[in-house]
Order: C-alpha cells, then sequence, then structure tokens
C-alpha cells in the first residue's frame, strides 16, 4: 500500500464551542489545527482540509475540500470529500484526522495501514471499561475504491460512520488509553482547559 494522503475532518459545526471552528482556538500559543497538522503531516503524503465555507479562514498552506452532500452529513461527507480529492491525485487510501482532536498518536498511520492488511477499512480504538473497546470513527484509513459505494450509502441517508464501515470489511487499530485516551476532543471549553494542561 502507498503511503496515504491525509484528510484532516473540520466541518463539524461546533455547538458545545458557541459556533465557529474548534480547530481554530489557541491552544498553546497556535491553533489546535496546527497541533492536528504537527502530528499528521509527517505521516502522510500531503494534507488536505475538509471544510464548508469560506476556505480563506484557515492557513492557505493546505487545499481545502467541501462536502459535496448537500446538508450538514457528518464525518462520512467529510471523508467522501477526501476520497474524491485523493482520486484526482491518483491516491489509492486516504487516512481522516478530526482537527479538534490535538494529541492523536504520532504513529497512527502506520498501525491503521497494519490493521487494514486483510480488511477494507480500519478505524482507530481504545479499551473501554464499559464497551470494552470504543472505536474513534474520525480517525481510519479508507480506499479511495469504496468512494461510489460511501456516495451511495450518503445519498440513501446513511450518516452515522459506523453504520457504513459495519457493511465492509473493517479492522480496529487499538491504542492505549493511558495516561489518557489520545483520541480526546475538544468540545467544551471545559475541554480546552483541560488540553491546556494536558500540553502542560
Amino acid at each position: 500500500m502507498q503511503q496515504p494522503l491525509g484528510v484532516i475532518l473540520a466541518g463539524g459545526q461546533a455547538r458545545r464551542m458557541g459556533g465557529g471552528d474548534k480547530g481554530l482556538l489557541m491552544l498553546g500559543g497556535k491553533t489546535v489545527l496546527a497541533h492536528v497538522i504537527d502530528r499528521l503531516e509527517p505521516q502522510v503524503a500531503a494534507i488536505v482540509l475538509n471544510a464548508n465555507g469560506d476556505p480563506a479562514r484557515f492557513d492557505s498552506t493546505y487545499p481545502v475540500v467541501a462536502d459535496s452532500v448537500d446538508g450538514f452529513a457528518g464525518p462520512l461527507a467529510g471523508v467522501l470529500a477526501g476520497l474524491d480529492w485523493a482520486e484526482t491525485q491518483g491516491a489509492t487510501h486516504v487516512v481522516t484526522a478530526a482537527a479538534d482532536t490535538p494529541f492523536f498518536p504520532c504513529d497512527l498511520v502506520p498501525r491503521l495501514m497494519l490493521a487494514a492488511e486483510h480488511h477494507d477499512i480500519a478505524l482507530a480504538a481504545t479499551p473501554d471499561p464499559r464497551r470494552g473497546l470504543a472505536r474513534h470513527p474520525t480517525f481510519g484509513l479508507w480506499p479511495v475504491a469504496l468512494r461510489d459505494d460511501l456516495r451511495a450509502a450518503l445519498n440513501d441517508g446513511v450518516r452515522k460512520v459506523v453504520q457504513w464501515t459495519d457493511r465492509h470489511k473493517t479492522a480496529s487499530a487499538e491504542f492505549p488509553a493511558e495516561p489518557f485516551d489520545p483520541f480526546f476532543n475538544i468540545n467544551t471549553p471545559d475541554d480546552l482547559a483541560r488540553a491546556e494542561a494536558l500540553l502542560a
């Protein structure tokens, strides 16, 4: 498998933060998005941002692709936008990361690729005392070959990531959740304060 392209999902509506882009919040002197880019960029061949609205609000270093599905269709629409972009680049796979998750593992991509050796898709996961394994569906390895299948599912009204991935051969790449879950994401002002404390 060739090195995948990276797609940062920045299309959330951030209702619990009062709206706006969570990725543009400041954390430790730079944006949350900059932390995400710093972790993802060494692991992928190139990066694209998935976001709707005016792309000028982001760092112009990276291309921005909008959802091609009308309405707010959630992260699957962002995955599809990334797959469509990757197809124009001649890539076979993309890895997605959420723009509000600044501490995800620095070995995310190789471990997703390892998990996907005999599967179509791989999703990141961490141990969960209640559920056994908690999947993190905004962090995954996705084949470009499934983009038309995903487009059809979105047009049929599918919105939950695992509702679609469970139709395909999907593996879990398990990451440790100690000393804290690396897929912790910033949804509220309290989460931002916690992220500042973790960074310190």
